[in-house]
């Protein structure tokens, strides 16, 4: 942990005459820059995996129409499907998995009082009047919610919630797009072939919903919101990290899935 402690006390040291005191919290931003740069290659491969699922999606919902009242057949089907055509359910998760241990380290380094056996000087930094080391609850002891430290993580919470925003906008723009995934065309489908009575008639099965994805995809859009719990509970050093890293994730979904 010293080489990552030595690596954040070298970028702050280089920024110093540019943030003053806010160096160290300027450090932990390009840090985390330089570790999205590392994993946009996994981005770009997940967005290529999303574009392709979507393709495939007309082919899944034959699949859920055939099978969809065997679970495990329909399973089966679908990951051969899936590897016929090279697509991993697994690529989107992958970018999000390389970088929990950079959040970790940031979490380590500002939680301890020492590293390395020696005392943390990274403790002694800060963002304006926040230190990096501590908390929201530590905030709102020292000043409330208007003073100095509270004020620094008031700007925290609204960038969240301007960037869980616009998040929102395209997870719910990138569902409508693929709502087979939801099982919402099910449901439709399944009214309308009731009110006729010609779709089972002709002998063509009415679309199976997955069982539980309705529920799913009401609160997904609402995921990002729940960053704001993080922001409040971990050290401010791993809260700028969450913050950052979720900027540039949510812009970086724009520009890859337009």
């Amino acid at each position: 942990m010293s080489v990552f402690a030595s690596l954040v006390g070298q970028l702050a040291d280089l920024l110093q005459p540019l943030f003053g005191l806010s160096a160290a919290a300027a450090a932990i931003v390009l840090f985390t820059a330089l570790v999205r740069l590392l994993v946009h290659p996994l981005s770009r491969a997940a967005a290529r995996g999303q574009k392709a699922r979507a393709r495939l999606q007309p082919r899944i919902a034959e699949l859920r129409r055939r099978h969809g009242r065997n679970p495990e057949k329909f399973q089966r089907a679908l990951l051969d499907l899936h590897s016929r055509e090279k697509v991993s359910p697994l690529a989107g998760i992958l970018p999000s998995l390389f970088q929990l241990p950079a959040f970790f380290v940031l979490f380590y380094l500002f939680s301890n009082t020492t590293i390395g056996g020696r005392p943390n000087e990274l403790l002694g930094h800060e963002l304006f009047t926040a230190p990096l080391g501590g908390r929201w609850t530590d905030a709102l002891g020292d000043g409330g919610p208007l003073g100095g430290a509270g004020l620094v993580y008031a700007g925290l919470f609204a960038v969240v919630v301007a960037v869980a925003a616009f998040s929102y906008r395209l997870t719910k723009r990138s569902m409508a797009a693929n709502a087979v995934l939801t099982g919402a065309g099910a449901g439709a489908g399944g009214r309308g072939g009731s009110g006729s009575g010609s779709g089972s008639r002709g002998g063509a099965a009415e679309p199976v919903a997955v069982p539980g994805m309705g529920a799913v995809a009401k609160v997904m859009p609402f995921l990002s919101f729940f960053t704001l719990v993080t922001v409040a509970v971990v050290p401010l050093a791993a809260a700028l990290y969450v913050v950052t890293s979720m900027a540039w994730g949510v812009v970086e979904r724009a520009v890859l899935h337009r």
